[in-house]
């Protein structure tokens, strides 16, 4: 059964509030990530923009680090967070910055749409873990309706980029499923932070030939959208993100993202501009429902 005491003495149900609210929030900062992204590129290639977004998340998480004096991760521990390293901090956004200089924000939607299946499946095969039948019909159901949402919303037609966009899938869930299982053994900000860290000569050595070979344009839009990709996407979302894994499961925690692609179709229609179908509300409706049966699911098994 997944993990949803809250801490020692406190109500298991009271756990699963907070691990459900703190995952919520996760999925909030992480439905802006390709709209901050877009703006991001304004400024830089796509090349200095994950180097750069690296680079700064890891300096705020390398000085939580040393404030907090915290202690180096066991050896056993490292090969896992070099998966989430792999996955999270360079696979996923450097594919996905690919991606957007030719797909919209709105298709490249359709990566976190089956991201919480993929996830899931993912946990299921590291960890041993069985969700019931009933978890698997509304997982794969809710993933189902924002396939067929932002397929129709793209017009049918598969976009250049889609082979780093299912790349970037495959990636991110690996390193998702890494750094639940590790955020049951150290606090959530602590694997982010060394995930980071580890990441940090190549993030260098990657800034430092981009930057000489990419031009940089300074924008608004551009420097507020490495901020957030920086500060709140990678450092801020992944602490609370991991945390809410930790303490609902990680199954239980990826089927919330169902709800980010819409989260980033509203936000894409505010900040970028890009229309949205009419079928949206729809859609929400159906995808809301899933993730109340998943949710379910997840806290009746036994």
């Amino acid at each position: 059964m997944p993990p949803v005491e809250g801490g020692l003495g406190q109500p298991a149900e009271t756990g699963s509030r907070r691990g459900t609210l703190l995952a919520l929030l996760g999925v909030v900062t992480f439905s802006l990530t390709f709209p901050s992204t877009v703006w991001g590129l304004e400024s830089f290639g796509p090349w200095s923009l994950v180097a750069l977004r690296s680079l700064l998340a890891a300096a705020l998480s390398g000085g939580l680090l040393l404030a907090a004096r915290a202690r180096v991760p066991a050896r056993e521990h490292w090969a896992g967070l070099a998966v989430v390293a792999g996955g999270v901090v360079v696979g996923f956004p450097l594919l996905t910055t690919l991606a957007l200089r030719t797909s919209t924000t709105s298709h490249a939607a359709v990566v976190v749409g089956l991201l919480p299946l993929t996830t899931a499946v993912f946990s299921s095969l590291r960890t041993g873990t069985r969700p019931p039948r009933a978890f698997w019909a509304a997982a794969v159901a809710g993933a189902a309706v924002v396939i067929a949402f932002t397929v129709a919303q793209s017009g049918g037609a598969l976009s250049a980029g889609d082979l780093y966009l299912f790349g970037a899938l495959l990636v991110c869930a690996a390193g998702y499923t890494e750094g639940g299982r590790l955020a049951k053994v150290m606090p959530g900000w602590q694997v982010t932070g060394w995930a980071l860290i580890l990441t940090l000569p190549l993030t260098l050595a990657g800034a430092a030939v981009a930057l000489a070979y990419e031009p940089v344009r300074l924008t608004v839009h551009g420097v507020v959208g490495l901020v957030w990709v920086s500060a709140v996407s990678t450092f801020l979302g992944l602490y609370v993100w991991y945390r809410g894994m930790a303490e609902i499961g990680v199954a239980r925690a990826s089927q919330l993202q169902l709800a980010q692609p819409l989260l980033t179709l509203f936000w894409s229609f505010f900040l970028l501009g890009e229309e949205v179908a009419a079928a949206a509300p729809v859609a929400a409706v159906a995808v809301l429902v899933c993730i109340a049966l998943t949710q379910r699911a997840g806290r009746t098994r036994s």
